[in-house]
């Protein structure tokens, strides 16, 4: 799989499903949820208990991940890095929302999540 062969389009028909899973599996505190697309390095890091606390301490100080809007794809051959501008239920302002996306063995997977 490169990822220099595909589309903006699809990169982001791809990764905007599984974003969608992890904020809404964030914002039930869904640890099996949350990671059913990640990588094992990524699923290494983002224990039950991690999940648990980043989700507390992001719900009281910006409440629930809203609407996101696409800036950018970055493209690798092995690789893609998709950025959103994230809006937050209680926080105003703009967030940076971003994923890494790989594929691996028929499968594309989140080897990177940030909210910022």
């Amino acid at each position: 799989m490169n990822f220099q062969e595909l589309s903006e389009k699809e990169i982001l028909d791809i990764a905007n499903p599984i974003m969608d899973n992890l904020m809404q599996a964030s914002t039930e505190i869904n640890h099996t949820k949350h990671v059913q697309d990640f990588t094992d390095r990524a699923k290494a890091i983002v224990t039950k208990e991690h999940l648990a606390r980043v989700c507390a301490r992001y719900q009281s100080e910006k409440g629930f991940w809203q609407h996101r809007e696409p800036v950018a794809v970055f493209k690798r051959p092995d690789s893609a890095a998709i950025i959103w501008k994230q809006f937050c239920s209680k926080a105003e302002g703009e967030f940076v929302a971003e994923i890494v996306l790989v594929h691996i063995n028929g499968k594309f997977l989140v080897d990177h999540a940030m909210v910022f």
